[in-house]
Order: C-alpha cells, then sequence, then structure tokens
C-alpha cells in the first residue's frame, strides 16, 4: 500500500473534547490563510480550499466566518506555525506541528509532555530528515491512465500514485499541492476529496510492543491534549 493509508484522517471517529480542538484548529488555520492573503474565499484560493476542508468537517459557519471577520481587524492574536521533533522510546520519533499565539507557552507544554515520560525534544532536522514532506489527496475515479496522462502533460510529476478498489491516490511535493487539485477539478468537475493533507510521513515505519507501546501511547496522548498542537506524525505503525 502507498503512503495514502498512513495518512490520520481527520474523519476518523472524535470523542466531543477532539472535535472541539478541531474547530480551533481550523479557525486558526483560516485566520492565518486569510491574513497572509485576503481575507475573501472569492479571491483567496488556499481560504477557499480550506474553508471547504473545515465545512467537510462540520466546523460549524460562525467559528468560520469569525475567524475570517477577526483577520479583516487590528490587532488580536499574531498566530506562528512552528515544528518541534522529539525522541520517543525504542526507536520512536515525532514531528510536532503546532499553532500558537505565544511560543514559549507551546514550548514549554510539548517539553513537559516529552518530560513526563522521560523522553526528550531533539533540535531542528534531529527526525525530519526521516521523512518526507507530501501534499496527499485521495478521490475515486474509474480511468487511472486518463488521470496520470493528465499530470504529466501538465507537468506535475507524482511522487506517488495508486488506484486501490476505484480510490486513486497521488502523492506529490507540497508545492504542486494547488496546480494539482486545480487540475482534477477541471478534468473531473464536482470532485470530492477522500483525503487532502500536506504533511510530514516517515520514510520507515516502526512497531512497538510492552513497555515502549505504552509510553509512546502515554506521550501521544499527552501532546494531543495540548491545544496548540494542530498535528502529530510519528514512524510508529498505529
Amino acid at each position: 500500500m502507498g503512503r495514502a493509508y498512513e495518512v490520520r484522517k481527520y474523519s476518523i471517529q472524535k470523542t466531543g473534547a477532539a472535535k472541539g480542538k478541531i474547530y480551533t484548529t481550523f479557525a486558526k488555520e483560516i485566520y492565518l490563510a486569510a491574513k497572509k492573503g485576503l481575507p475573501d474565499p472569492d479571491s483567496n484560493v488556499i481560504l477557499k480550499r480550506l474553508i471547504d476542508k473545515a465545512k467537510k468537517q462540520q466546523v460549524p459557519s460562525d467559528i468560520i466566518n469569525r475567524a475570517i471577520e477577526k483577520a479583516k481587524g487590528v490587532g488580536g492574536e499574531d498566530y506562528h506555525e512552528v515544528v518541534y521533533e522529539g525522541f520517543g522510546p525504542g526507536a520512536s520519533t515525532f514531528i510536532i506541528k503546532c499553532l500558537t499565539d505565544n511560543v514559549n507557552r507551546t514550548v514549554g507544554m510539548v517539553r513537559a509532555a516529552f518530560n513526563k515520560v522521560n523522553k526528550s525534544l531533539g533540535v531542528t532536522n534531529s527526525v525530519a530528515y526521516n521523512y518526507d514532506h507530501l501534499g496527499i489527496v485521495s478521490f475515486k475515479y474509474a480511468n487511472e491512465e486518463e488521470i496520470f496522462n493528465a499530470l504529466l502533460e501538465a507537468g506535475i510529476e507524482p511522487v506517488d500514485f495508486e488506484s486501490v478498489d476505484g480510490e486513486i491516490i497521488i502523492s506529490v511535493n507540497p508545492t504542486d499541492m494547488n496546480p494539482l487539485k486545480d487540475l482534477l477539478e477541471k478534468l473531473i468537475p464536482n470532485v470530492e476529496f477522500i483525503l487532502d493533507e500536506v504533511g510530514m510521513y516517515a520514510k520507515d515505519k516502526i512497531t512497538l510492543t510492552g513497555e515502549d507501546k505504552e509510553i509512546y501511547d502515554r506521550l501521544y496522548k499527552l501532546l494531543d491534549e495540548i491545544e496548540d498542537v494542530s498535528e502529530i506524525y510519528t514512524n510508529v505503525e498505529m
């Protein structure tokens, strides 16, 4: 199987608290997209696609609208994307993406999570070199040859391309993500993306057992409970 099946889908069933965190994360991402570009989805394709993703995850419209209105104003929160790398039990590694308005607070909370299980954060690229930075989309379509040829004609070279049970999964360099989606939306009107992710994916996976697995699960839970943490990538088979 290809990389797509390593992706943690937002569509996995969540608890009420976890759904609230998803809403908060989308609100921050929408704010950032609106702040960096124009706060108008008709003129900002990144914002438009982010709003579409949020709606698919049933993020309430008032949360989306408040984030856009906040981006139109002056002052208020100034969110930053920060990424931390760390070492877990066994040979496990972590890449933790955060959206925060207070970097000192966030790094303190992430470091505390590692300290609680006697593990540590690493320096930049101490872990990331073992991961691929990829954009991944998947969708239902019967003619994979048509899609593959269209990608090549458009000058988009996939890192990975596969078809499983009528679902086409394409991995690309993140810079090709928007051109790829533009092309697919032109070829397949009203295409529904099952996967639509840009993230860090481990080149090699490991399996943990026994005490190492217990410590890993505890660390993952501690990190996931931090509100500023928006994504957790690891090299452990889930």
